[in-house]
């Protein structure tokens, strides 16, 4: 609707995760940083948490993007809970099949992870909203990582969530899993001058000819945002509609 008001490719500030379009400031840069130094690492468990849309999700995508095609990627998106249902979630996102019972269905994961290893491929199983998982699923996943050849780990495993995933992982009865994490980073909000940037960084990534903010409208942003990426794209994207209602070519306090 705005974007040929304001000659944009695109709109820049969707809510959608956009790996084309993450803002690599400090905060993105070191958590994708940890995600790389986990995979490279073969890491048992590697940890990302923030707040809600804060770009985690977008984070991975970017990762998928980029992994070697000889790793095996499961991606899941929800929280199964009790172990005979997360083993049946880990399969469909193999691709392979998951009916059966419980002693079944955990032969069938070991025997396709010993498989991907002897053919010379990684597995990794990344879960998103982990922060949903009840303590026993954690405890389960924690067995499952116990799958391997001699000295390697042939699962790796990242964990992408909320912060109530660390104070989840803080719990007594979770030592042992948190022992295995190889890999924590915590992605903050960005802060006022970040805000600004970010801004700055979408509307030239959609071809802007000029800056739409100006530094209070900016500033005004990030205080009502708190820096979080999707509040931000929905304040920005909101204010450009009023622009364009109001045929303003400058989006001011």
């Amino acid at each position: 609707m705005y974007a040929a008001f304001y000659q944009l490719r695109e709109k820049p500030f969707s809510i959608l995760p956009d790996p084309d379009l993450i803002y690599w400031g400090k905060m993105h840069t070191m958590a994708f940083t940890m995600l790389e130094f986990g995979v490279m690492n073969n890491a048992g468990f590697t940890v990302i948490t923030g707040e809600i849309g804060s770009g985690k999700t977008t984070l991975v995508r970017h990762l998928l993007k980029k992994i070697s095609p000889q790793i095996t990627i499961g991606l899941i998106s929800n929280s199964p809970q009790g172990r005979q249902e997360l083993l049946q979630w880990i399969l469909m996102s193999l691709n392979q099949p998951f009916d059966g019972e419980y002693p079944l269905l955990f032969k069938r994961l070991q025997d396709y992870l010993y498989g991907q290893f002897a053919n010379g491929r990684r597995t990794i199983l990344i879960i998103d909203e982990a922060q949903n998982l009840e303590p026993e699923a954690l405890e389960h996943l924690r067995m499952i990582s116990n799958i391997n050849a001699d000295k390697f780990q042939i699962l790796q495993l990242i964990l992408v969530g909320q912060p109530q995933l660390r104070d989840l992982l803080l719990a007594p009865q979770l030592h042992q899993f948190a022992q295995r994490i190889s890999s924590d980073f915590h992605l903050r909000p960005l802060d006022d001058r970040e805000v600004a940037s970010y801004i700055a960084f979408r509307l030239e990534a959609v071809g802007s000819p000029r800056p739409l903010f100006t530094r209070e409208a900016c500033a005004l942003i990030a205080s009502a945002s708190g820096g979080i990426p999707r509040m931000i794209n929905v304040l920005c994207d909101t204010a450009l509609v009023y622009g364009f209602a109001d045929d303003l070519k400058l989006i001011s306090d």
